[in-house]
């Protein structure tokens, strides 16, 4: 209800000139197509998201490696308290440094990060597992949404984020279904190892093919 009272009071929407709907981007021949750069990290984003199963996986992990639901709850508050301390700094530094370097470093954090989680072999050791899984949340969430932002025109920037939470949403099932599966057939190390083989793979692509070309508006 404070959310709603917030929305409906204090929100205001800035609406866009005509003029500055299409500054700065390059579209792709034909109408309503989006620009390249966008649909490329469109992809590679779900590429990433198959990387990106649920989090139940790491509570999973926490438990088999011998920590009790009371300290699992502990370490995912100060999980939480870690990723809301540092996501305004990751946005800060996203306007001075790019989108896409914040996105890099966050993905390739996800990737040693998983990769611990696959070969830790105490309790004691997922703790600062989770502790860094918080800067990389602070440093890719928003980041990437912010990215969609920049790659599309004013004009389309809604349907650019209905696109990408549909795409990412779709992707988000079958990853959590093929974690499982290598969970139960493999072993609790394998989920995390194909997740961070995947995710360095995305940030290897996006560090190679994207060519940002971000919407300036005036």
């Amino acid at each position: 209800m404070i959310a709603l009272i917030v929305l409906w009071r204090f929100v205001h929407e800035a609406r866009a000139s005509a003029k500055a709907t299409t500054a700065g981007v390059a579209t792709a021949p034909g109408e309503g197509r989006f620009p390249t750069a966008f649909m490329v990290f469109l992809g590679i984003a779900l590429l990433f998201t198959l990387a990106n199963s649920s989090d139940a996986f790491l509570i999973l992990r926490a438990q088999n490696l011998g920590l009790s639901v009371l300290q699992i709850l502990l370490v995912l508050a100060v999980f939480n308290l870690v990723y809301a301390a540092l996501s305004t700094h990751a946005g800060i530094l996203s306007d001075r440094i790019g989108r896409r370097a914040l996105i890099l470093g966050g993905w390739a954090a996800y990737a040693l990060i998983y990769l611990g989680f696959a070969v830790a072999g105490a309790a004691w050791q997922v703790v600062f597992l989770f502790l860094a899984y918080g800067l990389y949340y602070a440093a890719a969430e928003g980041t990437a949404r912010s990215l969609v932002a920049d790659l599309a025109p004013s004009s389309r920037r809604g349907a650019a984020y209905g696109i990408y939470h549909t795409a990412m949403g779709i992707t988000a099932f079958p990853a959590s279904l093929l974690a499982g599966w290598l969970w139960q057939a493999y072993s609790p190390r394998a989920p995390f190892l194909f997740s961070a083989a995947l995710a360095g793979l995305a940030a290897l692509l996006l560090l190679t093919f994207l060519r940002l070309r971000p919407v300036r508006e005036s």
